[in-house]
């Protein structure tokens, strides 16, 4: 379901998070260069003051040490100016969508200027800043790249441009980055992020924080294409079947990170420094790529909007819960488009494939569990609840978060009673427990909210259940989580309480899901016959 976002708000900019019996990371206050080649385009250029690799002594050039990562300094005013690219200013975007410490990535950027620079921020707390310069480029020759173009019938938009400049990664740490390109010279005045991962190269012992990139790219319409509208008209009918990464982002360039992911990761990252949590880094196309990256990891944490699932995507989180891996979805509305990929002109599995209609998916036929339908949908119905345990109902919708059980340990430290309200944490989309046989038990639910939405009444829920090896997973069963995760988000929708109780739940879930198999020391004790959810009411508008 689309979540009409707009434009992503400014960035949250304190960041005053509940850390209960800990002191905050002492930090600096305030996404290692390559030598100089002579700064001629498709060459690794420049240096960043203060860069450093990150790691403990003694590890791997790029490991993550999150305490002293965070303890640099940051980066004030890293994403002051950035606008909305519908200019063309200045817009560009990766080959790779992760890389790992030391790998090259090329930038492929298009400018009227005649130069311009190219800066990669690493994101966590950094004292509040959010971010922490770790590379910047010489100024590079601007370049007018050829027009997109648009594939028929499918709508597929794509580029086909020069590379502009190679990064090297040497001694990056781990995490997600935003590289803010800078248009220089001349009449043009503009900026623009293009994001990329640093991943980890072993999740073992780790809490492993997932950046959502299908889910990006299926509602990025630059070139006029998206999976939900397109055209002249910008209707359904029109919509692209088939989206490509060989294009820039919309908008910001980092519009969906910005919004649904960059506060989960600030706030995990205070807490990982403070309470001396392992964290990983990986893409959910990592998920489909390298199944084995995930062995041991101690929990995956898909971040926020996490909608856009391969069938090895769902596997992979499958297995590890099996093994023994917790889960935890921030968001709602998660592993409910089933998609595939293909190969494009710069790499591997670089083109997503959702038609949302198994009538038009050739796959249908050929190889019906392979057709792009949405995954609760005939030919081959696989509802999402299996895996996250709730059900994604509707859009839009706003309410209050309403508490249900108040023994749970994921609610100790909250002081909240059975029935108590949190301003605003339900949007704008939600999740809720239904009473069909696909459901996970036992299964708790732990907020029970009431809620209206296109006109009708429901409930959204946030749940917690448990499975034979000893994971947990939880739900949160709203979009609003991760802006309720740094003081200062969502502020039109949600007051200070509301932020405090969702910091101390992610909390508790973050350190028990990292001391190993949630379900061994806090079973689910199950709800359900108490709570009597309804049935699911079947499919949803797209």
């Amino acid at each position: 379901m689309k979540a009409r976002i707009g434009r992503a708000t400014a960035l949250v900019t304190a960041a005053v998070l509940l850390l209960a019996s800990a002191a905050a990371c002492s930090g600096g206050g305030s996404k290692h260069s390559g030598p100089d080649n002579g700064g001629s385009p498709g060459t690794t250029q420049g240096s960043s003051p203060g860069a450093s690799p990150g790691g403990p002594t003694g590890a791997p050039a790029g490991a993550l040490n999150v305490a002293t990562e965070n303890a640099q300094p940051g980066a004030p005013g890293w994403n002051k100016g950035i606008d909305s690219g519908d200019d063309h200013g200045i817009e560009g975007y990766a080959d790779q969508i992760a890389v790992t410490s030391g790998q090259s990535f090329k930038l492929y950027v298009n400018t009227a200027a005649p130069n311009f620079t190219a800066t990669a921020y690493r994101i966590g707390y950094y004292g509040g800043t959010q971010a922490r310069q770790v590379w910047k480029s010489d100024p590079t020759p601007g370049k007018a790249q050829p027009k997109f173009t648009v594939e028929s019938q499918v709508n597929t938009v794509s580029t086909k441009w020069q590379p502009s400049l190679t990064v090297t990664t040497n001694n990056w740490p781990e995490g997600s980055y935003l590289i803010r390109l800078d248009a220089v010279g001349g009449k043009v005045k503009g900026a623009r992020f293009v994001p990329i991962t640093v991943k980890s190269t072993s999740t073992a012992g780790k809490v492993v924080l997932i950046n959502g990139v299908t889910t990006w790219q299926a509602y990025n319409s630059y070139g006029g294409y998206d999976l939900y509208s397109g055209g002249p008209k910008n209707d359904y009918a029109n919509r692209a079947r088939i989206v490509s990464f060989d294009r820039p982002y919309d908008t910001t360039g980092a519009d969906r990170f910005q919004t649904y992911e960059q506060s989960s990761i600030v706030f995990a990252e205070k807490l990982a420094a403070s309470h001396n949590l392992q964290l990983a880094y990986a893409t959910d196309l990592d998920l489909h790529e390298d199944p084995g990256l995930f062995q041991g990891a101690r929990a995956i944490i898909s971040l926020g909007h996490d909608e856009y699932y391969s069938t090895q995507m769902r596997q992979t989180l499958t297995q590890a819960r099996d093994a023994g891996t917790n889960i935890a979805f921030l968001g709602a509305n998660a592993i409910f488009r089933h998609i595939r990929f293909q190969d494009s002109p710069l790499g591997k599995d670089r083109i997503q494939v959702d038609y949302k209609d198994a009538s038009e998916d050739p796959m249908h036929v050929t190889n019906p569990a392979e057709s792009t339908q949405d995954w609760r949908n005939p030919p081959d119905p696989r509802p999402e609840n299996v895996l996250t345990g709730v059900f994604y109902e509707c859009n839009p919708a706003n309410a209050n978060m309403v508490v249900y059980d108040p023994t749970s340990w994921l609610l100790a430290g909250t002081g909240a009673k059975a029935g108590q309200s949190f301003k605003g944490l339900i949007g704008i989309e939600y999740d809720r427990v239904v009473s069909d046989s696909t459901t996970p038990h036992p299964i708790e639910a732990l907020t029970h909210s009431p809620i209206t939405c296109m006109g009708k009444a429901s409930y959204s829920d946030s749940a917690y259940y448990t499975v034979p090896s000893g994971a947990g997973v939880f739900a949160t069963g709203t979009m609003r989580w991760n802006c309720a995760l740094v003081s200062g988000g969502c502020t039109d929708k949600m007051d200070a309480a509301a932020h405090t109780f969702a910091q101390q739940v992610t909390q508790n879930m973050l350190l028990a899901f990292a001391a190993g198999p949630a379900g061994q020391a806090h079973p689910a004790v199950d709800n359900t016959a108490r709570l009597k959810p309804a049935p699911s009411r079947g499919g949803v508008a797209p």
